[in-house]
Order: C-alpha cells, then structure tokens, then sequence
C-alpha cells in the first residue's frame, strides 16, 4: 500500500477523515500511548522508552526551565519527539504543551503582566496581539499546546491564584478570552498556531476557605450564569481547542471523573467539541486525595468515561491494567476511541504530522528578535497599571531633588514576574520548595543546587513560614533578562537630575523590623518618598502568594504597615507602588500615603512602563478587575451581588455595615485613576421597547476635560429592574478604553444582543423575560455618570450556547 492511499497521510482531507482513518489503523497498545502525557525527567530517554513503548499523546515542557538557553530546549524538543515518532507504529507525533498565561514560559520568551495585569488593562484587541506573539513564539520551539487562558472567575484574594485571572466579572472575563483564544489559535488556522487550553474547568477559585484545590459549592444557575460563561464565550466565539478541569469536585463530585460536567454540561449544553486534558495529577487525586477511587486504575477508568481524553503529566490511571479492561471488554473500546480520536483531531489540526518540530534557528531568531514583541510587552505593562489613589503628588517632576527608594520590590528584578512566567519556573529549578500540580522541581532539574547555594533549609522571614528568598535569585534574573532593569535601576534613568538613595527597609513578607531605622534615616533627608510594597507571587515557599500559597490575611505583611506608620511622622510626599498577585488592601497605605500605584507583577518591560507612570510620561488608565475588601472577613465581595445582598443587603438595621468594618469595598470594581478629567454626557437610548431578538443600541458622549491627553475606560453596567429571579444589582455589559486629547470629545456607541440579559429561569431554561431594564455608563461599578431605561416587550427563550457575552462598542470621533 502506498502513501497516496494512505487516507490519514493525506494533508487535503479534513482532520476528522485523517483521525477517523489512523484510529481504525491503530493497535489498542498504541491508542493507550496517545492518551498519557510524559513529564521528562532530567535528560534521560529511558524512561519514556519503558513507560510509554507505543510513544505519547503529550509532552511537557516544563524542562525549559532548566536553561537559560531556547535553543537546548530545542534541541530536546527535537529529540523527545523523534524518540516518541519511532516509539509509535504509525510514527505519531506528540503535542508539547507549555504555559503561555505570561507569553511562552522558555528563555528569551517576551514576559507579559500577569493574569490579573492583563484583565486591568481592559483592552481585549492589545491582549489579543500579545497571544499572537506568545503564539508564535512557543509554535517557534516545538510547543503545539498553550495551557492559557485562566478562565477561572475570582472572588476571594485569599485564594493564592487571584493573580493568574481576569478577575471578578465574567462579561470581562469573556471578552478577554475570546481576544486571548483567537490569538493563541491563529483565529482558526492552528498549522500556524497553538492549540488554546482553558482553566480550570469550572469554579476553581471558588473553593472553600480561598483554599487550593479544596471543595467548591456552587449552584447549579450560579455554575453556568457566572463560572462557565467564559468559557462559553470562548467556545462560542473562538472555537476554542481544548480545556483543562478544576482540581477541585463539585456537589461531591470530582470534575475530573465527573460525567455530568465533563460531558453533560461541557460538551452536552455548552457545545465543546476539542480536547480535555487533566490538570496534573488531579486523576490520579479521585484515589489519593479524594477517596472516590479505591485504585489508580479505578480513578482512570472513571475519568475515561466521565470526557477526559488525556491524562497529564504522565502516565499513572490510564496504565497497563486499564488497558487490560478495555482488552477484556470491562471498559467499551468506543470509550477509549472517543478521546484517541480527540487527540489526532488536534494534532491533524496543528498540521504536526507534516511539521513535528521546531522551526530553523534563523526563523526563530527573526520570531523572538520582532521589534513588535517590545513594544506590546511595553504597552501590556503600561496598560495594566492602576492608579489608585493619587492627592496630587503624582506625576513627579523631573527636577534637581532627593529620592528615598524603599523595600525589597525595588531592587528586585524577580518582583517584576508574577507566577506562571519563566522567571518563576527558572527560579523554581534552584531548588527552593514546590507546591505547583505535584510537581518536584528538583527531580526534572539538572541543575546543581550547590552552585546556585540552594536547598530547601534555609531560613524565613520573622514571623512568617515564608523561606528567604535565594540570593541567587536576582543574578539568575539578570542572567535570563539582560538589559531588564529592576524599578531602584530604572528610576536612576528616569531621572537623572535626581539624587536616588536606597533603603531596603523591611522584606515581602513577616514581621522584621530591623531595617526600619535605617530607612527611616535615608527617607528623613529626601524630598520624596517611593515605598515599593507587597508580596511575592509566584510558586514555592518563598512566595506569599501562587499556587497553593493561600493566606487569611489580604493586606500588607506587617514589617510593611509598621513602616508606614513610622514613615508617616516624617511628613514627606510618599508614593507607593505595589506589587503582588493580589490587589493591595492596606489601612495606613488609605492613611498615610498619597499616592498609590497598582503594579501587579509587569512583567520585563514592567520597571520602565511603572516610571513612565511616576514621571508623568504615560497617564495611566489600568481598571481595577476585582473589587478590593477592607479584610478577609468580608469575602466573597464583589460588585455584581444579588439585589437584596452585600453591600445592598437593604435590611432594616440600625448599623449601615459590620460592627467592625463598612460592608463596602475599599476599593470598587472598574476604579481607576488619570492624570486628567473625564465627563459624560448625552445618554441616548435608541429605542423605548424592543423586542426579545432585537439589538439594544447606546450612546454616550465622553469628553476629556483636563489638559493633558488620557484614556477613560468607559463602563457599560445592564440591570433587571424586576424579575422572576432573584438578579444582580448590576452587571457589566461592555467597556471601551477610549485615547482622548485635551477637550477632546468623542461618541461611544454600545450594541449589545438583549440575550445578555437572559437568565436561567426557575426550570433552568435560558430566558429572554419581558420587563424595564436600565442601563448605567460610567467610570466604575459605583461610579455611575449616566443612565437611562427601556423595557423588553416579551419573553424569550433561547439557546445559552449563543447568547451573548459582552456588548461591541464603536467610538466615534466629534466632527463640530
């Protein structure tokens, strides 16, 4: 039989042909291969060679951490799959997967902001530029398989994973996905892109007690209204690949073996037709977590008929004796075909079968040397930075004058970097402490800890179980970004009139204050105060905040709140900037200080857009995309809360909040800061009453009235005035972030489907229901400038799947 009869060979026939031809073809040993990951242990091929004889569905890349030079990991790239092509009767290859929340996680990769930088940018078309650069650059190296974006709805900054989100709103969340899924997956031509992979399938951040990984209790409307919507949106909107489960279980039971919300809710009412893969580990975790699995053989098998196609990191449920019930006709073969022919569908799709690996070296340097990569790098930290809190100190001059830089963060090149990003896994491979999906950073380095004067006893902060950060950090730093300047180096540029005097003042974490008099003396002689605060985000135990890194305390650590109050008996102008994975909540920052910058973690290009802010050479327009609590005891506080709950309980009470704190946020969502002024004006609705399938259409004027150029993120909010469900007191519709010159006046024009509306009703069916509805424009949730009413002349149901997710906004320019 030659090639040309050879249906699966044959790049012109759909990738559904080619799967359905190869999965006839195939062996049942070879089916099991394709549905196990392989997490590469040091440089040894032997263990694949034993573990996986008929290859691998997938490979992880998190070796990559392991050098500061991508093209060793091409070279391992290169030589894992043709290993794995030999291994497979038919000479499959295998999809390698990476993270890309923060760009691609391999050296010399473009850093972006974290999960939560990128939702306070509010831009989903500059978020989808940096997916395409993310894209390419991973497609570059051999990587075929993009586990972002987080999907995950957060509403508890306990919760050590907040920064990985988008925050608290699903319309945001959605619109956000669909630009990161579109770019990631080449709009649809994935033999140039990345397969997109979603998480946490569904409610992760939900968990009980803002633990990792720990039960969530969600209702059934609450799941599907609020959690799974971007995920739908993402679905619907952007055909997105493949998705990753929650490790968490759900009315009790596990989602990763759980048939109802693998396969009933995701593929059955929301129309998913891509991959599955498991979060790792979380298989094998129904056995030895979970305790509804009495074997890993037992655990695999569910899951395999729950919806899961692919077991990750490697092989330990879908083994041998798993295989031996399909043989034995205990578990049904067409079971095991389901997820096989999910996984050649998505290497079909990719085109890997005719192109398995890498790029040229020379295509690859003119992929990862694009001038482009800066300037979205740049403009991706500039646009998630958030004013907070601004008396009139901010922008600073640039003049002859004393500078005081404090805190750890600002000699910090590491603080930059928020989790998920390589510098977070390369500092992981020193071997400081794990707690990322069961994963032993040690057991998959080459690296000497002895080198780097690593080990896993070293001391921690006072006060604190957090370890000491390595002093080998900020060389291994400087050593992966060359040129990268950490925030005390980079205000030295900015301003060199300035005499710029360091203090490192107190840590990221405990209750030393030591350091404190020392930088009480540098800040004594200054003219100005720039305090860096906040935590570490990122994976191990020298961080504060990440992955399994929970805390009950969201505000600053306490060396930080007893240095400014300290601070604040000297009287100087101080300016804060914040950096951490969780928004900055902090009485004696609302108290004493009278700027305050919400950084996040930036990424590379971070330090240079955070002193465009402080100098005035950018007006920062970051939104909050999560709404900032006072102390934990008030969470879960979100903005889009039932009427008749939260901080809008409406109760008869004498008090108007707690006994011991307001009920309110201390910071709304959607705030945001400028260096210049904003009014609204002329709200126009297009229309009185409207039918169910009709387009809701409004307008509204924004004109700058300062005098310097600025961005306002303008804020569309939608209400239920009255309905048969109990509904929220708002919800957002649709943004825009629109550039305005001084005096300059500009039309925002919204038009939204009326299905945004839409509920599940008291029979869990999605309705369209008749009504006055009001509509809110404004600058954040409480801050409303405009609004208006119109009314839904009937009812409607409709299909959830295609409702809509966020309303598209058009700007036009004044022409008087």
């Amino acid at each position: 039989m030659n090639e040309d009869s050879i249906r699966y060979l044959n790049p012109a026939l759909s990738a559904e042909e080619r799967a359905d031809d190869l999965l006839r073809r195939m062996s049942l040993e070879e089916k099991m291969g394709q549905i196990v990951g392989y997490l590469p242990i040091k440089d040894s091929l032997e263990q694949l060679e034993n573990d996986n004889p008929q290859g691998v569905g997938e490979v992880s890349m998190l070796f990559a951490g392991m050098s500061g030079d991508k093209d060793v990991v091409v070279e391992k790239v290169t030589r894992i799959q043709k290993k794995i092509m030999e291994l497979s009767e038919h000479h499959i290859p295998a999809l390698f997967h990476m993270e890309t929340l923060t760009g691609a996680m391999i050296p010399g990769a473009t850093s972006f902001p974290s999960g939560i930088g990128q939702g306070s940018t509010w831009n989903p078309q500059l978020h989808k530029k940096m997916a395409v650069i993310a894209s390419r650059q991973a497609r570059a190296v051999g990587a075929s398989h993009a586990f972002a974006p987080v999907l995950d709805i957060s509403r508890d900054s306990r919760f050590g994973r907040q920064g990985e989100a988008y925050g608290e709103d699903p319309a945001l969340a959605s619109a956000m996905a669909t630009a990161y899924v579109s770019g990631l997956q080449n709009d649809g031509e994935l033999n140039e892109g990345v397969l997109a992979c979603a998480k946490h399938f569904v409610g992760y951040h939900a968990a009980q007690g803002g633990i990792h990984a720990a039960s969530t209790s969600i209702p059934p409307r609450l799941l599907r209204e609020i959690y799974a919507k971007p995920f739908q949106a993402a679905i619907t909107n952007a055909n997105m690949k493949s998705i990753m489960n929650t490790y968490s279980s759900i009315d009790g039971e596990a989602v990763a073996g759980s048939s109802s919300m693998l396969t009933d809710l995701l593929r059955g009412e929301m129309g998913f037709d891509g991959l599955t893969v498991s979060d790792y580990t979380s298989i094998l975790e129904q056995h030895t977590r979970l305790k509804v699995s009495a074997s890993k053989t037992e655990a695999g098998e569910r899951s395999l008929r729950a919806g899961m196609d692919v077991e990750l990191p490697s092989k330990e449920c879908y083994n041998d004796e798993l295989m031996m019930r399909i043989k034995n006709g205990i578990v049904e073969m067409e079971v095991l075909d389901r997820a096989v022919r999910n996984v050649l569908i998505a290497k079909f799709e990719l085109g890997l079968f005719e192109n398995p690996f890498a790029k040229s070296k020379e295509e690859i340097e003119l992929i990862y040397t694009d001038r482009n990569n800066e300037r979205i790098g740049l403009e991706m930290a500039r646009q998630s930075l958030i004013l907070m809190k601004n008396n009139g100190v901010l922008p600073l001059k640039r003049a002859k004058q004393k500078i005081a830089v404090i805190g750890h963060h600002a000699s910090s090149t590491r603080s930059l970097f928020g989790g998920y990003s390589f510098a977070t896994l390369a500092e992981n491979m020193l071997g400081t402490g794990n707690t990322m999906a069961g994963v032993d950073f040690e057991e998959i380095s080459n690296l000497s800890l002895d080198e780097f004067g690593a080990g896993r006893d070293h001391f921690t902060y006072p006060g604190s179980q957090v370890k000491v950060e390595l002093s080998a950090v900020e060389g291994q730093m400087k050593k992966y970004y060359p040129g990268v300047n950490n925030l005390l180096e980079q205000i030295m540029l900015a301003c060199p009139e300035a005499e710029v005097t360091y203090s490192y003042g107190y840590a990221y974490a405990g209750s030393d204050a030591s350091k404190h008099e020392e930088a009480l003396a540098v800040a004594a002689k200054a003219d100005l105060v720039v305090l860096t605060l906040g935590g570490k985000h990122g994976w191990g135990m020298s961080a504060t905040t990440g992955e399994g890194v929970d805390s009950t305390s969201i505000q600053l650590p306490e060396c930080q709140e007893s240095f400014i109050k300290k601070l604040a008996d000297l009287n100087k102008p101080t300016v804060a900037v914040h950096f951490d994975g969780r928004p900055i909540s902090s009485d004696m920052t609302d108290q004493h200080i009278d700027a305050i910058i919400e950084a996040w973690n930036p990424g590379q290009y971070g330090a240079i857009a955070i002193t465009d802010v402080l100098f005035g050479d950018y007006n920062p327009a970051g939104r909050l995309p999560v709404s900032v609590a006072y102390n934990a005891g008030q969470i879960p506080i979100f903005y889009n809360h039932d009427n008749g709950s939260s901080y809008n309980v409406g109760t008869s009470s004498d008090l108007n909040g707690y006994v011991d704190c307001p009920r309110e946020p201390r910071y709304y969502f959607g705030h945001g800061l400028s260096y210049t002024t904003f009014a609204y004006s002329n709200l126009r609705i297009s229309q009185a009453e409207y039918e169910p399938n009709e387009q809701l259409r409004v307008y509204v004027d924004i004109t700058n009235t300062g005098e310097v150029f600025g961005e306002e993120v303008v804020q569309l909010y939608i209400r239920d005035s009255y309905a048969s469900m109990v509904r929220p007191v708002k919800e957002l519709a649709g943004f825009v972030r629109v550039p305005l010159g001084p005096m300059e006046k500009k039309t925002i024009a919204f038009t939204m489907e009326l299905s945004q509306f839409a509920f599940l009703d008291a029979d869990m069916k999605w309705k369209i229901e008749s009504g006055e509805m009001g509509v809110m424009v404004g600058a954040s949730s409480q801050d409303v400038r405009a609004s208006g009413n119109f009314s839904i002349a009937s009812d409607l149901f409709i299909d959830g799947k295609t409702r809509g997710f966020y309303a598209e906004v058009e700007v036009l320019i004044d022409k008087e």
